[in-house]
């Protein structure tokens, strides 16, 4: 998944109201849009019936009435194929719409822990409160216009997370937004910057992982590696691993650049077949009987 379109609003705009601005301006008329809770699907229905070929996937508050209204606490199994461990239930509600409930008990795990450190650390713990939120801890309900496979809504708004970590990361770790200069060219022009850098970031992303790059080590390490390999100025254009222009660069890092195709690997010598070489039918002499030659009866022995 990578970012196909971007806009600069007002830093004063509310996002309700700049939902329907950005499907209309970009002209956003086919796929799934999985926004968060300040998107909500109320502020686009008359973009929605314009747009048949257009759908939402939103998650909905923990407190909304609709999860207790539909029973969506009550799981019916498990989703299988993901590494987390996540309870799911799905149910068609009034309007013709979809809740899908997912609770990741690790998050639950975490967050309740959180939840007991906080209010000890204040000293208020609230048992009344406690048993309210712990049903609700990692809990995620998504709504949507659409009869999808649970998994697939799941996965669905679990990508879109992809997005947030890579601008993050952009903005806040790399700091790329920085232009010491205010003014609306300055916020353009950075968030132009940041754009770019997402969508390279998402190929990047999307090619290790066909590689299989991502099951070994994570993004970050990935990326401090291929930082590490140098190559000289002087070199050529086409990079091989063995042609002696890189600095102090590891043999993990070269497997990892060859893999993602950014170095050409060094030729494997041909594996030598097991056995003797075969004798050439020329050479070969003629094999000498087995045993001792026999004696003629006409030769004389001599003793001394």
């Amino acid at each position: 998944m990578e970012p196909v379109c971007a806009e600069v609003f007002p830093g004063n705009s509310v996002d309700a109201s700049s939902y329907p601005a950005f499907i209309r301006d970009n002209d956003i008329r086919k796929g799934i849009i999985v926004a968060d809770k300040g998107f909500p699907p109320s502020r686009i229905k008359e973009e929605l019936r314009e747009r048949p070929e257009l759908h939402f996937l939103t998650p909905i508050k923990r407190n909304d009435s609709r999860i207790s209204e539909n029973d969506m606490l009550s799981f019916e199994g498990v989703l299988t194929g993901i590494d987390a461990h996540v309870l799911f239930k799905k149910k068609q509600i009034k309007g013709g719409r979809y809740l899908y409930s997912f609770k990741d008990v690790r998050k639950a795990s975490i967050e309740e822990s959180d939840y007991l450190a906080r209010t000890k650390a204040s000293k208020t713990f609230d048992a009344k409160k406690y048993e309210q939120k712990h049903p609700v801890f990692g809990l995620l309900v998504l709504e949507s216009d659409q009869d999808l496979d649970p998994k697939t809504a799941y996965l669905c708004y679990d990508d879109r997370w992809l997005l947030e970590l890579v601008f993050n990361r952009y903005k806040n770790d790399e700091c790329l937004d920085r232009t010491n200069v205010q003014g609306d060219f300055s916020v353009l022009g950075s968030e132009f910057v940041n754009y770019i850098s997402t969508v390279a970031t998402c190929r990047i992303i999307r090619k290790a992982r066909q590689c299989g790059l991502l099951e070994k080590i994570s993004y970050g390490d990935l990326m401090d590696d291929l930082s590490s390999a140098w190559r000289r100025t002087d070199a050529p254009p086409e990079p091989r691993s063995d042609d002696g222009y890189w600095v102090h660069t590891l043999k993990c890092v070269f497997e990892e650049m060859e893999a993602l195709g950014l170095s050409i690997p060094e030729p494997k010598q041909e594996p030598k077949k097991r056995g003797r070489k075969p004798k050439d039918p020329e050479t070969v002499k003629p094999k000498r009987p087995r045993g001792r030659p026999r004696k003629d009866a006409n030769q004389s022995v001599g003793l001394l």
